[in-house]
C-alpha cells in the first residue's frame, strides 16, 4: 500500500476547496463534533486535534462575521480539508486499517502549510478579543 504524496495532497485540497461556497460553511460547522471524534481516535489524525479546533473557531468567527481578516482561499482550504477528513471514501478509504487515515493527515498537513500564517494571525486576534473583553469589564 502506497501513501499519499504531498503533491497529491495539495491537488486534492485544491479540488476540495474549490467546491466550497460561502453559504456552505454552516454545513462544515455542523460537522465539527464528528470530525473531532474522528481525529481523537488513535492514529495519525490525533496530532491535529488542536489545529482542527482552531480551524473550526476561525471558520465560526468568519461565518458569523466577527473575523474577516483572512482571504477566502484560506477559509475554503480549511473547510475543504475538514470535509475531506470526514469523508470515509477518499484517496485512501478510511476502512483500510493502518493506512486509511494517512491521506486525511496529509490533507490536513498540506492545509496547515497553506494557512499557517492566517491561523497564527487569527489566534493573536482571538487572544486580543479576550483581553479587550476583560479590560472593558474592569474599566
Amino acid at each position: 500500500m502506497t501513501t499519499i504524496t504531498r503533491k497529491q495532497a495539495e491537488a486534492e485540497l485544491e479540488a476540495r476547496s474549490g467546491d466550497i461556497e460561502k453559504d456552505g460553511l454552516g454545513r462544515v460547522l455542523s460537522k465539527q463534533q464528528a470530525i473531532e471524534d474522528k481525529a481523537n481516535r488513535k492514529g495519525p489524525l490525533r496530532r491535529f486535534v488542536g489545529d482542527i479546533r482552531v480551524m473550526f473557531s476561525m471558520l465560526r468567527d468568519y461565518w458569523k462575521g466577527n473575523y474577516r481578516a483572512v482571504p477566502w482561499k484560506s477559509i475554503a482550504a480549511i473547510a475543504g480539508a475538514l470535509l475531506y477528513v470526514l469523508n470515509p471514501i477518499d484517496l485512501v478509504p478510511d476502512l483500510i486499517i493502518g493506512f486509511g487515515f494517512l491521506d486525511d493527515a496529509a490533507i490536513l498537513a498540506a492545509c496547515l502549510s497553506i494557512v499557517e500564517s492566517d491561523l497564527y494571525d487569527y489566534e493573536i486576534w482571538k487572544a486580543q478579543q479576550g483581553t479587550e473583553d476583560t479590560e472593558s469589564v474592569d474599566a
